[in-house]
């Protein structure tokens, strides 16, 4: 039985609105955690120090080595809340590619763990960054592709086109 279900995509890529579908064809109940969650947990103070996470203004995103040590114990504590039972969907962005990927495998090793990558071409995703209005403009553009780069996915899905629900259908097909 899949316990966890990680959605790496770039920002503004459409992963939070797969996860809210998900959440809503799932059967079972499924926690969401993402990468926002840490991020918005996280004291303000961290988001005006180099040692914390900077959004530059070309929308990059620099992370410190305070980001990295609070980054490795949230990590730590979703598998945990994985192994304790509950059912988890992880809402990232793998600014590292696959170092990143390669944390949260070792983290999750021994669960079940469905592997998804959510692509969404760069200028689809930027437009939409413009209509949100809560992202750095830039960030999407930036994040479009690095955040795919040496990554192994069980499955992927592209919103360029496709509907959140839609996604989030072909996903739960593959969660056994």
């Amino acid at each position: 039985m899949t316990e966890v279900i990680v959605l790496n995509g770039g920002s503004s890529s459409g992963k939070s609105g797969i996860v809210r579908c998900l959440q809503a064809v799932l059967p079972d109940p499924w926690l969401a955690l993402g990468t926002d969650t840490l991020v918005e947990a996280m004291p303000a103070s961290m988001q005006a120090s180099d040692a914390g996470i900077e959004f530059a203004p070309d929308g990059q995103v620099i992370v410190g080595p305070e980001f990295r040590t609070l980054e490795a114990a949230w990590i730590e504590g979703v598998a945990a809340m994985a192994r304790a039972g509950a059912r988890v969907i992880v809402d990232e962005v793998f600014l590292g590619g696959a170092d990143s990927q390669e944390r949260w495998q070792k983290a999750l090793g021994g669960l079940r763990v469905l592997w998804v990558g959510v692509r969404c071409d760069s200028a689809v995703a930027a437009g939409r960054e413009v209509a949100r209005g809560d992202r750095v403009i830039g960030m999407a553009a930036s994040q479009a592709d690095v955040v795919h780069r040496g990554m192994v996915y069980d499955l992927e899905v592209d919103t360029t086109h496709a509907e959140s629900m839609e996604c989030a259908r072909t996903i739960a097909a593959h969660v056994s």
